[in-house]
């Protein structure tokens, strides 16, 4: 594979897998990074950099950002999120591999989709279990957190695609370890609710 065809595959895995965590953010920095010069996204991409869908993107980062704070706020947010997220993280995906063939286009996002699905579920699942815990700061930090994986995992799939890649593998198979113990533990709130 050639490094052009490799750093596109990281940054639309890249931006999948960031889609599930917050979409907007994922859209600010692909945007901010073509329209710095830092990367050279596909045609079908370089929209993200106008400064019209920049300020909608900022906009609703914003309105994110404060609702991911508040307890409970962030549960109900990450629901509505879903129809956000996950078909962002696909058509980002499918457009940043756009340059490099049909097909691998629509495999990306395929997996920019699943990605973002599975990133998503994991987000909300712990966000359901951070809730559970009576003080406001750990969802302060969570959500701090999650902005920041965004941002740092985009600028390493951007400039070191090869190391993202591989630290994406390792989060795919903790995820794929992870997620049927975040789902059981989700739960119990629903269960101990209907059990009453």
């Amino acid at each position: 594979m050639s490094p052009e065809a490799l750093a596109a595959l990281a940054v639309a895995l890249g931006a999948g897998w960031a889609s599930g965590l917050n979409a907007y953010a994922a859209v600010l920095v692909l945007g901010g990074a073509e329209r710095l010069g830092l990367v050279s996204l596909p045609h079908s991409l370089q929209v993200l950099a106008s400064p019209w869908v920049l300020g909608v993107a900022a906009l609703l980062f914003a309105l994110n950002f404060l609702a991911d704070k508040i307890p409970y706020v962030d549960s109900i947010n990450d629901v509505l999120q879903t129809f956000v997220r996950v078909p962002a993280g696909a058509l980002l995906a499918y457009g940043a591999a756009g340059g490099l063939s049909p097909e691998v286009a629509v495999i990306a996002g395929l997996l920019g989709g699943t990605l973002a699905a599975g990133t998503h579920i994991a987000k909300t699942g712990s966000r359901a279990l951070i809730n559970t815990s009576p003080e406001p700061f750990s969802n302060v930090a969570a959500s701090l957190t999650e902005d920041a994986a965004v941002v740092g995992g985009l600028i390493l799939a951007i400039t070191h695609p090869i190391t993202f890649l591989c630290l994406l593998a390792a989060f795919i198979a903790l995820l794929v370890w992870l997620l049927p113990k975040l789902v059981r533990l989700a739960l119990i709130p629903v269960r101990r609710m209907t059990n009453r």
